[in-house]
This record gives structure tokens, sequence and C-alpha cells, in this order.
């Protein structure tokens, strides 16, 4: 693993890594992002479900992305949360013509479940994430990485999601996990939402047991191309080892919020394809 140290960082990329993230992580970021999702809502259970449900589905063109979830918007009266707690069997029936590419109506069925399930006993869906670590989680050499602490709780995260009896095989997919070395872009996106607390109006920072320190930057295909040509990135593979590699080397910039680099790698990549 290739990592930048503090006495070696280029002056030039810390100032267009830092130029970059003051030009996206702004309010006008939103309206064409998938967190423009979780932003209609003010209801923190509201803000974790859309925002999960935006997370996951965030593959394809932002613009479909953001229509599907607004689908599921309308699906649930325009309150998720209510709808999760309150629904009726008959009122899942518009839900079994719901698909986003090979996300499909079993997929959407197990997640309201889910969701069901897990609001009958917590509060905040913060509390599927954080906990002792999983049995499955072994830690076998030292951990070099802050990120470890968010690496238990993806697993954690896993376990749990599917840990009711009726979990369908298929939905596995699309929820990734780093036991299974999956980078984990799409969780480590919503990590990122819900646990960067700035003064900036993007991120919502509304869970606290996990800390932006120790957040993993999600490589989506922007940040992993643009990660690249910076010389940030180096492993062939882009795998969970790949995302802490990044992470670790966006740390030498600034080891208090390394995500924070996900708006600058995201928008360079989206500027480049312009």
């Amino acid at each position: 693993m290739a990592l930048f140290e503090k006495t070696d960082t280029p002056d030039w990329l810390y100032n267009l890594l830092e130029e970059k993230v003051q030009q996206y992580n702004q309010p006008n970021f939103i309206p064409n992002d998938p967190i423009s999702i979780p932003h209609q809502f003010t209801k923190k259970q509201d803000i974790e479900i859309m925002g999960f449900w935006a997370a996951v589905l965030a593959w394809g063109q932002r613009k479909t992305i953001i229509n599907k979830c607004n689908e599921l918007i309308r699906l649930m009266d325009g309150a998720p949360y209510d709808f999760i707690r309150n629904h009726q069997p008959t009122d899942l029936k518009p839900f079994l013509h719901f698909k986003h590419r090979t996300f499909n109506a079993t997929d959407t069925l197990y997640f309201i479940h889910f969701f069901q399930q897990f609001y009958a006993k917590h509060n905040s869906l913060e509390e599927a994430f954080v906990g002792e670590t999983p049995v499955s989680v072994q830690k076998k050499e030292p951990i070099r990485h802050a990120a470890f602490q968010t690496e238990q709780a993806l697993v954690r995260f896993h376990e749990v999601f599917f840990g009711l009896e009726d979990a369908p095989a298929r939905t596995r997919k699309h929820v990734a996990t780093p036991a299974r070395k999956s980078s984990c872009k799409r969780l480590n996106m919503f990590l990122r939402w819900m646990v960067r607390n700035d003064t900036n109006g993007v991120d919502f920072g509304i869970w606290n047991q996990l800390s932006p320190a120790a957040l993993v930057c999600p490589c989506d295909v922007h940040v992993d191309r643009v990660a690249r040509k910076l010389g940030l990135l180096h492993r062939t593979n882009t795998d969970w080892q790949a995302a802490l590699e990044l992470t670790e080397n966006l740390r030498s910039f600034d080891p208090q919020d390394p995500a924070k680099y996900d708006f600058a790698l995201f928008g360079l990549g989206v500027e480049g394809e312009m």
C-alpha cells in the first residue's frame, strides 16, 4: 500500500483538493445528487430511511436514481417513517411494480420489512451499525487504519440487516460488506451523509457514534479514476483494501475528515467527463 506522508504530500495536490472541496461541498451540489432525496425531510428517521435507499439505488444516471427514489417516496405517501411503522399488508401491493436496474420488488419488500421490524425496537438506524464487534470480525493483525471502526460497523450492519429469517438471498447483492472484500462505495457514501458534520449543509451529521475521522472514502467510478490519475490509489482491484488505501492517503491531508475529499475527487471526475 503506497501512502503519502505529511513530509512528501505535494502542495499542489493539497491545494487542488481543498479548492474542489470548497467548490462542491455547497448547497448547490444537492439538487442534482442522490443526497437531494433525504434532504426532502427533517425527521431523523425519514432522513435515514430515504438516505439509505438513495445510497443503495445510486448506480446509473443520477437523474434516474433521483426519479426512482421519488417514486418510492410517493408510494409511501410522502412520509417514509410513518408508512414503515403503520402500513397494512394491502398497502404493499403498489411496490410489486417497483424496479431499478436489478433491484426489484422482492428487494423492495424486504427493505420495508426490515425497516418495520427494526424501527419497532430502535429509534435510529445508527444502532444497526454500532455496538459490539460482530463475531465474524477477527483482528488477526495490527490495524493501521482509523477506518477499522467503520469496517466493524459495516460488517455488523450486514449481519443485522440480513438477520431476519426470511431474508432473500438475492437481496444480499444490494448491500455490500467488507467481509466479501467489497469497496462498499454506496454504504460509505451513506455513512458520509449521516456522520460528517460541518456548516456547509450538504451532509447531515445526525449520527455521533462514528467519527468523521473513521469514515472511508466512497470509491465510485469517478473517484476511482481521478484518484489513480493523481497517484492516490495504486491497488489494481477496486475492493475494500483499495478504499482503505485511498482513505489513508487522503488522511495525510486531513486526518480528522478524510472523506470530505470525496467531494473533490467526484467533482474532478464529473468535470473531466464534461
